[in-house]
């Protein structure tokens, strides 16, 4: 019994210290937070380091339940019978995905949208409707293109501040992308690009990035939330602890939403000796299905048939 009661006290401890973490961690609304960060040689707060999201924002900006692969088929009704009194649609994965089994499902998540709500215009809920059924075939990110802003952030790969006086380098591991915070003025970009175009200025402890000129060819996550060229994106990095950045980012698309929307969630340090970003250079994953047919290699002769 006291074995018992010892382990219990010690989870309870265990709680309550994560929970005095997590609120000295995030202010609420109007406070001032407690921490105060290393300064870089030009006194602003050091950003310097690898960081990671560790969410399921990439899956799905709003919550949702463990799933099936998010690429699903009709199937004939399941007949009724033992334990089913009436017939009940059923959903078979896709066959690209129905091979990876629970491997290819999807994990349940809290979300990461203030108010749960993504304010679609009418064509463009019905938009992100078919874009979530036809994921396979739409999204972005499956044919390893530069995943955009701010979905860039919370992919399921670490990324690297590589922070100057005039500017802040962001690299990230996912297609080898990188994309320069501006802090000085610039001029816009002479087309749309992928990235956008980052400009940077520092409130207090907050680096805000405003980002525009973006191109349409990017998605928020896996779920079909898209995008126009008309995109905004304001992002604010706060430091909140030695191990903790707070990242918010408001989007605005007159074209898409009917207002400005935030999302939010906390950036984790990788503070293992080794941390770095390593190379994931997709591309090379994908080729046959951007490129079409490139032939299979003849394990006789280790020549490509065409």
């Amino acid at each position: 019994m006291r074995t018992r009661l010892t382990s219990a006290a010690a989870v309870i401890a265990g709680a309550t210290t994560v929970a005095l973490l997590w609120t000295y961690a995030t202010p609420s609304s109007g406070q001032t937070a407690a921490y105060r960060a290393p300064r870089a040689a030009d006194g602003r707060p050091d950003l310097n380091g690898v960081w990671q999201a560790l969410n399921t924002a990439n899956y799905d900006l709003q919550p949702q339940p463990a799933r099936p692969p998010l690429a699903l088929l009709p199937a004939p009704p399941r007949p009724a019978g033992p334990g089913l009194s009436r017939a009940i649609p059923v959903e078979l994965p896709a066959p690209a995905v129905r091979a990876l089994g629970a491997a290819g499902g999807v994990p349940a998540g809290d979300g990461v949208v203030e108010g749960n709500d993504i304010p679609y215009q009418p064509w463009a809920a019905a938009r992100r409707k078919e874009n979530a059924e036809h994921w396979l075939e739409r999204d972005p990110e499956i044919r390893c293109f530069m995943p955009g802003v701010p979905r860039a952030t919370y992919l399921p790969y670490p990324f690297q501040i590589l922070q100057g006086a005039d500017t802040v380098l962001i690299a990230y591991e996912f297609a080898g992308t990188t994309r320069t915070v501006h802090l000085k003025e610039v001029p816009n970009n002479p087309a749309p690009t992928w990235m956008g175009l980052s400009r940077g200025r520092w409130e207090g402890e907050t680096l805000v990035v405003d980002v525009t000129d973006f191109n349409d060819q990017t998605w928020f996550d896996r779920a079909g939330n898209f995008h126009s060229e008309a995109l905004h994106v304001v992002e604010r990095y706060t430091p909140v602890s030695p191990y903790h950045l707070m990242y918010e980012a408001t989007i605005e698309d007159p074209k898409v939403f009917t207002r400005p929307w935030k999302i939010r969630m906390p950036l984790y340090r990788r503070f293992e000796p080794t941390a770095q970003i390593h190379e994931y250079k997709c591309t090379e994953f994908v080729e046959e299905l951007m490129y079409g047919p490139l032939g299979v290699v003849d394990p006789a002769t280790r020549q490509v048939n065409k």
